[in-house]
């Protein structure tokens, strides 16, 4: 009868790691939208969802044609022309931040080519409330090689 317990909570173990691995996205802060670019350094292009580790270009500013930028009309939703309004840089000065990108499916439907270490990617997207705990951005748009990628919606 001693082993069940134990069982129990050996099995539920792997469970629980893996729910605290991943987050969702009530632990963002959506009423602030970030933007970073810079260079992919470690690029992770697997599930739950593609990751990069992003070398922030030094001297990063807003761009003056953010608001404007077009956004995929998939997005209408999630309101982008708004969010690209209310961008802001991050209040943290770390160099290296760690991108969380949109599960693998949503990428190849959008047909968004495999980032690869060295690739200058700009973005915008949700850290955690306040800023604290580590320097992590959830991706909203991204924007690669010229073309506009809205990660949380799906092409038509």
């Amino acid at each position: 009868m001693q082993r069940r317990p134990f069982l129990i909570a050996a099995a539920a173990m792997p469970v629980a790691q893996l729910a605290h691995a991943h987050h969702g996205w009530s632990s963002f802060d959506q009423d602030r939208p970030v933007y970073l670019e810079g260079t992919a350094r470690k690029v992770k292009w697997q599930n739950p969802h593609a990751e990069l580790e992003l070398e922030i270009a030094s001297g990063l500013k807003l761009p003056a044609d953010l608001a404007s930028r077009a956004v995929p009309a998939q997005s209408a939703p999630v309101d982008g022309k708004a969010l690209l309004a209310k961008a802001v840089l991050p209040k943290r000065a770390d160099k290296t931040w760690e991108i969380e990108l949109a599960p693998l499916t949503r990428m190849q439907a959008w047909n968004v080519p495999e980032i690869q270490p060295g690739t200058a990617v700009a973005l915008l997207g949700f850290t955690f409330k306040e800023e604290k705990g580590a320097p992590i951005l959830r991706v909203e748009y991204l924007w690669l090689s010229g073309k506009s990628y809205g990660l949380r919606s799906s092409p038509a």
